[in-house]
């Protein structure tokens, strides 16, 4: 059998495919100086606060009760881990800034540094924790991070008084923000082609018809690969490959229902397609695909814009989010912005039962993940900083205890989070932000 390096492509015209992890890798794969399987490390951001009541398990252990919120995660409960206790208080409040909570609480979440109070080009806050990760992982693949979006993002003009700048979840550095991409066909292209997205869309749609297909691109490189493999890598070759082909589908699906969408209703840009969930799911599977072939092993995701005034009327909900956010203590209120956080959640449930269903070696994708849910706020009506809600899923190659929710006692920094997966995943920081030392039992040491 063929003996194959990690790094293998199936090259065509202007694209190129990696492939997922194959028997025929291991050989090569276990000659390397770091043999184990590698982690990948993601987080994603559920914006404008999660409701306490609709979240926090009551108890903790083993034994914990999912809440309404967290209910599509009940089947994974050996898989995730509901930490309590974590706080941005000291970055998040206002003081001497004034108003704009929803901007810090965004902001500032992955670097756990505060924001610079601003609406020009002078912004300033510090280095992200999956930058972090990006810097020592990203010279192993073909793409340092992803960072991606559920709901197009500006990078100009004011939002919650500060830049829009600040709109994002990674910083490179202190005063270098990476905007995220909502476009699942622009994310596609960075993946797998070399589409020019500024051409005029007549262009565009002589580029795609030439295009036509990847898979059709790389058809020889891929004959010649199939007839040296094994039939369990020939199997797992083609449920990839179909995976792709239907991602391609649905990426043009998605563009012909934008040009239906009748007029007066607001269209989304480009390639982004109008339903939330569909759109949702395309970013998911688009990274689950880059983590499959190891293109990256960080990426960050906004399900919405933090303090956004999107509306979900799909799940009864034709109300903006941010001014349902301020509920004032109304239980009709109430009652919607958390069907909000539970239409989040399912989307994001969806994806980690994708990854728990992708093989790889020993265990799942899910196996070999570390991937953060959660929230910059609590209750969005308090501003509440203080108690972020935290879901932990996937054990990092087995270094994590999932199946549990820890509590922490109140006040304990959200950075401390960040600095100790970062050593779970190899990679040791001793500072980041307004950390100041690791969480105990995260990993089973105390």
């Amino acid at each position: 059998m063929r003996q194959l390096s990690r790094r293998t492509l199936l090259r065509g015209a202007g694209t190129a495919i990696a492939l997922p992890f194959l028997d025929a890798m291991l050989p090569a794969f276990a000659k390397t100086t770091t043999p184990d399987t590698p982690v990948r490390m993601m987080y994603v951001y559920a914006p404008t606060g999660i409701m306490p009541e609709a979240w926090l398990p009551p108890t903790t252990g083993p034994d914990f009760e999912f809440q309404r919120v967290m209910k599509s995660m009940e089947k994974f409960r050996k898989d995730v881990l509901v930490l309590s206790g974590l706080s941005q208080h000291d970055v998040g409040i206002g003081g001497p800034d004034g108003p704009g909570d929803h901007a810090r609480a965004v902001g500032t979440y992955l670097t756990g540094a505060r924001i610079r109070k601003t609406q020009g080009a002078d912004i300033q806050a510090g280095v992200s924790v999956d930058q972090l990760a990006a810097r020592a992982f990203g010279v192993k693949t073909r793409i340092p991070s992803l960072e991606v979006t559920c709901e197009d993002n500006y990078a100009v003009g004011a939002c919650d008084s500060y830049s829009c700048a600040y709109q994002t979840l990674s910083f490179k550095s202190a005063t270098e923000p990476l905007p995220p991409e909502a476009n699942p066909r622009l994310l596609f292209e960075r993946m797998f082609g070399q589409m020019d997205f500024s051409a005029d869309p007549v262009q565009r749609k002589n580029q795609a018809l030439y295009r036509k297909s990847i898979l059709d691109l790389t058809m020889q490189d891929t004959l010649s690969l199939k007839r040296d493999l094994g039939a369990t890598d020939n199997r797992k070759l083609d449920e990839y490959l179909t995976s792709v082909r239907e991602m391609e589908t649905r990426l043009q699906k998605s563009a012909d229902d934008a040009s239906q969408i009748p007029p007066g209703v607001d269209k989304p840009t480009g390639m982004i397609p109008f339903d939330y969930a569909e759109h949702a799911r395309l970013l998911f599977d688009l990274i689950a695909i880059a983590f499959q072939t190891d293109s990256t092993r960080v990426a960050t995701l906004l399900m919405a814009r933090e303090g956004g005034v999107r509306t979900y009327p799909e799940i009864g909900v034709p109300e903006a989010h941010h001014p349902i956010s301020h509920h004032g203590g109304d239980p009709s209120l109430i009652e919607k912005l958390i069907k909000i956080q539970t239409y989040h959640m399912e989307q994001f449930a969806y994806f980690v039962e994708k990854l728990k269903g992708i093989q790889e070696g020993n265990g799942s994708l899910l196996d070999h993940s570390a991937i953060v849910y959660g929230a910059g706020l609590a209750d969005p009506n308090r501003h509440d900083h203080d108690h972020c809600p935290t879901l932990l899923v996937g054990n990092a190659n087995g270094k994590i205890k999932t199946g549990q929710h820890i509590a922490y006692p109140d006040g304990t920094h959200f950075a401390d989070l960040h600095i100790t997966l970062l050593d779970t995943i190899g990679v040791p920081t001793d500072k980041l932000g307004n950390s100041d030392g690791k969480l105990n039992y995260l990993t089973g040491v105390s």
